[in-house]
């Protein structure tokens, strides 16, 4: 039940960033349920492949390559999708940080509603 209220909950927080941000676009809310689970595939495939790979970097930049990561999983996310676009590099760095904050808010909004 969790999962199912975090994966909608999410499909809003992406629709909110498009209402946000110019940069980023959503067409319909079946649209960013589908973008939100492609985004939430990746985080959890290919962003502990990618932290890993790149944990050189994220050292010496103290963490800030994080940023670059999440930015290059939305863009990609939004390449592969038709209803979900971003505009460039600089409009997925912005997204993504917008959406990770929202993301931050949802889950600990659950965390207090919905027990384990």
């Amino acid at each position: 039940m969790k999962l199912l209220f975090s994966w909608l909950l999410a499909a809003c927080a992406l629709l909110l960033v498009a209402y946000l941000y110019p940069g980023v676009q959503v067409q319909s809310f079946g649209s960013a349920l589908i973008a939100a689970f492609v985004i939430g595939l990746f985080n959890m495939v290919l962003r502990p492949v990618l932290v890993i790979l790149t944990l050189p970097v994220t050292l010496i930049t103290l963490g800030l390559f994080l940023f670059v990561i999440n930015a290059l999983l939305f863009w990609a996310a939004a390449s592969l999708l038709d209803g979900f676009h971003v505009s460039g590099f600089g409009a997925a760095l912005l997204g993504s940080v917008i959406y990770s904050v929202l993301m931050l808010m949802v889950h600990a909004a659950l965390k207090s509603v919905l027990p384990r």
